[in-house]
């Protein structure tokens, strides 16, 4: 099972774009051979197009800044740098119909304040294995630390006996996920695993410029 993780930085660019980014984004995605794709930042009405471009099914919980969603999606579509974060967030889990089907998704808030923060997973039909997307809290670092913790402890709880793979953005290098393996990643863009899941090939991260502040990451796990 090849899994791509990628914070999409709010569909924005470094240097700033001022259009909006999903046809590059979304080739950039569908042009990565994964089967699975974490994905954090998103904004929210992306989900549905980045599935339909690389036959996927999606799976997505919204994030923080998403009060009075339509008038900032306004502004995001034509200067997304002007409102940065404030566009509306979301993360996404993207599974390739050709790979399997979706058979379970289920969604934890981790917090509130200063910004809400959850984990979503879905279990893959066939293996059973469940595979977690988080994106940890940013500051101060005790909290991220805590929200990888719990998203390990809650991914356990909906996994049971089953394998199960956790990835995101943990906005600490080196967290800690008990019971889980660290089994690698690029900078603070990590994934665990637990349940007999092994290292395939080991994670590398992908070309990504001028898109994003964060590589996309890719593994192979099975």
């Amino acid at each position: 099972m090849r899994v791509l993780s990628w914070n999409l930085f709010h569909g924005r660019s470094v240097p700033e774009a001022r259009h909006a980014l999903l046809a590059e984004f979304t080739d950039k995605i569908a042009g990565v051979d994964w089967d699975v794709a974490l994905l954090q930042e998103v904004p929210p009405w992306w989900p549905g197009p980045l599935a339909r471009a690389t036959e996927a099914d999606a799976r997505a919980v919204l994030t923080s800044r998403n009060f009075g969603l339509a008038a900032r999606r306004w502004v995001a579509e034509r200067r997304p740098d002007l409102v940065k974060a404030n566009g509306g967030g979301a993360n996404a889990i993207l599974v390739r119909r050709g790979f399997a089907a979706i058979g379970a998704h289920a969604s934890e808030r981790l917090r509130t304040w200063p910004e809400r923060r959850w984990l979503h997973a879905v279990r893959l039909d066939g293996s059973g294995v469940w595979v977690g997307n988080v994106h940890a809290t940013a500051n101060p670092k005790d909290k991220a630390r805590a929200d990888m913790a719990r998203s390990g402890a809650t991914l356990a709880g909906w996994a049971g006996d089953a394998p199960a793979l956790l990835g995101g953005d943990a906005n600490v290098p080196d967290p800690e996920v008990p019971g889980f393996d660290d089994v690698g990643g690029h900078r603070i863009d990590r994934f665990f695993t637990r349940g007999g899941l092994a290292v395939a090939r080991a994670p590398v991260a992908l070309d990504h410029a001028p898109l994003s502040d964060h590589a996309p990451v890719l593994i192979e796990v099975s």
